[in-house]
């Protein structure tokens, strides 16, 4: 994998990144002026392996416990890494928590790892966001995991389904196997019935939006990659990625299914989590940040 990103591109997210996502479902927000390009804004362009700059060792202050951030100390950033809190059921009982796993400790290293390789202003700390919240649409990247034991009401399917249209993108991580498959599938069609989900090709854009991915790297739960075991997990032995378009080609949801980028950057501080994994999981989700984030 090669970096192939440009200052041109990071201009862009930078003047994209702080939009809200459209009042409505049919009229969307204007785009932001980009900033100038001064000292303290230019983009950075790093070369080498993501984690380059990613102390192996713990890192400071990223275990500390999660705390409810003020709307003033999110809002006066560009980007915000967004995560979903959705009802579930199964291994964690009805209402369970299947949404905060790994929560906030990969959230606050993938953010670590974004303002250093990309210079993106982004709030560096957790922002959980209920799905029936009108607030949501104020984060236009949405991340959500454990899908497999998701159970939306119908507040959460309406909040979702109008978020998507109006111009959000969910990105779907950490779920495994055709069990968990058929659950996410039944939940997302009664967000979106009206558009199918299809395997998205390595030639499509968002692999080289930043860095160039010519292929997809099961990424394991850390027991398995620390241990060296399989990559796979309850059945789901190749990885996909795939997607949901809207009527006009827009990328409304990315869904990795059958690998786990979450732990790879909650362990990327591990130093017997291979490597490999932790940058392949950083790349492709900046990839598709900026991706979403520029179209």
């Amino acid at each position: 994998m090669r970096l192939i990103g440009s200052a041109p591109q990071l201009l862009l997210v930078a003047g994209l990144t702080a939009l809200q996502v459209g009042d409505s479902v049919s009229e969307a927000a204007e785009p932001l002026p980009s900033p100038p390009l001064s000292r303290a804004n230019r983009p950075r362009v790093v070369s080498g392996d993501v984690l380059a700059q990613v102390p192996r060792g713990r890192q400071p202050g990223v275990l500390q416990a999660a705390r409810e951030p003020s709307n003033d100390e999110i809002g006066i950033h560009a980007f915000q890494f967004t995560r979903a809190i959705y009802t579930g059921y199964g291994r964690r009982g009805w209402g369970g928590r299947s949404w905060a796993v790994d929560y906030p400790k990969a959230d606050r290293q993938f953010l670590f790892n974004l303002v250093r390789m990309t210079n993106i202003d982004a709030y560096q700390l957790e922002n959980p966001v209920r799905l029936d919240d009108p607030e949501l649409r104020k984060f236009p990247f949405l991340y959500v995991l454990e899908v497999g034991f998701m159970a939306l009401t119908p507040p959460e399917v309406e909040g979702l389904r109008n978020y998507l249209l109006a111009g959000g993108f969910l990105f779907v991580d950490d779920f495994w196997g055709d069990r968990e498959w058929f659950n996410f599938e039944r939940e997302i069609r009664q967000v979106l019935p009206e558009f199918s989900i299809q395997e998205l090709s390595l030639d499509h854009p968002a692999f080289s939006a930043f860095y160039e991915i010519d292929s997809i790297i099961q990424v394991p739960n850390v027991g398995n990659g620390v241990r060296g075991w399989q990559t796979h997990e309850n059945g789901g032995i190749t990885p996909h990625v795939r997607a949901i378009f809207d009527d006009n080609d827009r990328l409304m949801v990315l869904i990795n299914w059958n690998t786990d980028l979450g732990d790879a950057w909650e362990w990327a501080d591990n130093p017997y989590y291979p490597l490999k994994y932790s940058n392949f999981a950083w790349q492709l989700a900046i990839n598709f940040i900026i991706y979403s984030m520029s179209h």
